[in-house]
C-alpha cells in the first residue's frame, strides 16, 4: 500500500499566529515519535503569516488514524480550536514517485 499523504491547511486569527505555531511545533514533535508517521511538518506561506500548511506522511490509513487518539494530537486540535478563522480542511494524496521504498522509514 503507498504512503498516506495528508495536507491540513489552517487559516489562525490574526494575532494568534505564534500560539498556534508553538503548539503546532509541539504537536509535531512528538507526532515524529509515531511509528506510523514517516514525516510531520509545519509551514507557513510567506504571502499570509496567518496562513498554514501541515504536511503528514503516514506509512498507511492506520498509522493516520492511531494519530488522531494520540494524547497529543488531542491537546493540539483542543488548545488551537479557537483560534482558527475558519474551520481547518484536509485533503489525503496517494503516494506516487518516489516510490514508497525511497522515503528512507
Amino acid at each position: 500500500m503507498s504512503l498516506l499523504h495528508v495536507h491540513v491547511e489552517v487559516r489562525v486569527v490574526p494575532g494568534r499566529e505564534a500560539d498556534f505555531l508553538a503548539a503546532t511545533t509541539e504537536n509535531a514533535r512528538e507526532s515524529r515519535n509515531e511509528p506510523g508517521v514517516v514525516r510531520f511538518d509545519c509551514l507557513r506561506s510567506t504571502d499570509d503569516p496567518s496562513r498554514f500548511l501541515l504536511i503528514e506522511i503516514y506509512r498507511d490509513a492506520d498509522a493516520a488514524a492511531a494519530h488522531k487518539e494520540t494524547a497529543h494530537y488531542l491537546t493540539w486540535r483542543d488548545t488551537v480550536a479557537d483560534w482558527m478563522a475558519q474551520p481547518r480542511s484536509s485533503t489525503k494524496w496517494e503516494n506516487l514517485d518516489p516510490d514508497d521504498q525511497h522515503w528512507g522509514y
